[in-house]
């Protein structure tokens, strides 16, 4: 007789918004086990006008979930800093990372810099290098130095795993958030 196991598997899909780079990484977890699946970046420097950032943005967060079905998100929130523009800019980016998820029905949390590192690293206040070593510890690949945003974002879904999403409050799509807030209804 063979004992199922209780615990399913689950694919996170962590996200560090940015305007000019937004890092990516997917993560399976498998018998409370971490692998990795993918990571990378979207590179936006390339494209002129905001806008376009946005919907580059928005198509390829859609296509990453199509390709490997997260059953989560994780996002670094964006951190408040000096320049207003930079934090409005960096919400956008989210906003719209978010819309993706939102599209295909998937719950969204979101993390504070400082928690992602400390969950991560054991200090809040890392430097990404040392995110990415310990990243690159825990999902055991190579180092690659050159792609810091794509390690921000594995440590996103690394540390939402490591919360074991509890007291954490979710978005689980448009559907639920009409049904807890019929008054937003207009008719």
């Amino acid at each position: 007789m063979t004992l199922k196991n209780p615990v399913a598997d689950k694919i996170i899909l962590g996200l560090d918004p940015g305007t000019s780079v937004m890092g990516y990484g997917i993560i399976l977890i498998r018998n409370q086990e971490l692998k990795l699946l993918q990571f990378g970046v979207i590179h936006l420097k390339k494209y002129v006008g905001y806008e376009l950032k946005l919907k580059k943005i928005f198509e390829r967060v859609n296509q990453i979930i199509e390709e490997f079905m997260p059953d989560e998100v994780a996002l670094e929130a964006p951190f408040f800093g000096k320049n207003v523009q930079s934090m409005l800019k960096l919400g956008r980016a989210q906003g719209v990372a978010m819309a993706a998820a939102l599209a295909h029905e998937i719950p969204i949390t979101e993390y504070a810099p400082k928690k992602v590192k400390q969950s991560v690293t054991g200090n809040g206040n890392a430097s990404k290098e040392q995110v990415a070593a310990m990243v690159q510890n825990l999902l055991k690949f190579k180092e690659t130095t050159y792609l810091l945003d794509a390690t921000d974002a594995l440590a996103v879904a690394i540390c939402h795993h490591f919360q074991g999403q509890t007291n954490v409050k979710k978005t689980q799509g448009w559907g639920a958030f009409l049904s807890e807030n019929p008054k937003r209804l207009k008719s």
